[in-house]
């Protein structure tokens, strides 16, 4: 059973349709690319998966159930959608330790974390002073704080220099060689395609292919359908 579904989400703001019937599954130990051009309806669609936007017709779930019903969602989801929603003046320690209390996470976990994502020796400096990348790095220590067994990034290598990308590249697969599953949003394909398992390829918020890469890539579709989307989506 997929730990990840999305049915027949849709969603439109005003008069564009942003998302349009779209579905797939993600499955535990799986990381899936969520790929498309910048508007596809990418980020909506994760939006709708974390119920901070209610969709118009269609439903997600988590493990079978809608964000807002899991009992626990700390614990089972972990999610990074934008990497700017910290307190500029607090240190990346604090920021890590006031998320656990309210969540009730055993405050050991925060040097796990910091050291997980490479922060343990900014983890006293305040945030803002952190690069993007920097800020990429402590959204993953957060959204990991409760050793989720699902990830959702929106965008994740944002800021990260080759070396970074490589960094979140061994991270994710450790993860799912743990049996986490991860859904990770990009508009570039090179992000992605040497770190995920299966690729869902959105535009103009419906799915245009949704296989395992070595399928896509041993046919040479991949490339060729990604390169074959437009820029101008009307998705959001």
């Amino acid at each position: 059973m997929a730990i990840i579904e999305a049915r027949g989400l849709t969603k439109r703001y005003g008069h564009v349709l942003a998302v349009d019937r779209l579905s797939f599954a993600v499955e535990r130990g799986q990381v899936a690319g969520f790929l498309g051009p910048n508007g596809a309806g990418k980020t909506t669609t994760l939006r709708m998966l974390l119920g901070l936007v209610r969709p118009e017709a269609g439903d997600a779930a988590i493990n079978g159930r809608a964000y807002s019903d899991l009992p626990d969602p700390l614990r089972q989801v972990g999610a990074v959608l934008e990497a700017s929603s910290f307190h500029p003046g607090r240190t990346a320690r604090n920021h890590l330790r006031i998320e656990a209390m309210v969540a009730g996470i055993d405050a050991a976990r925060i040097d796990v974390v910091l050291d997980l994502v490479g922060l343990s020796e900014a983890a006293d400096r305040r945030v803002r002073g952190f690069s993007l990348g920097m800020r990429q790095r402590l959204g993953l220590a957060t959204a990991l704080l409760a050793d989720p067994e699902v990830l959702i990034l929106d965008e994740p290598a944002n800021g990260l220099d080759p070396e970074g990308v490589r960094w979140l590249r061994d991270l994710v697969r450790g993860l799912a060689a743990e049996g986490t599953a991860v859904l990770i949003s990009s508009h570039i394909l090179a992000e992605v395609a040497q770190t995920v398992d299966s690729v869902i390829i959105v535009n103009h918020g419906r799915v245009v292919v949704q296989a395992p890469i070595a399928e896509l890539t041993a046919t040479a579709r991949l490339e060729d359908v990604f390169l074959g989307l437009t820029a101008n989506s009307n998705g959001v």
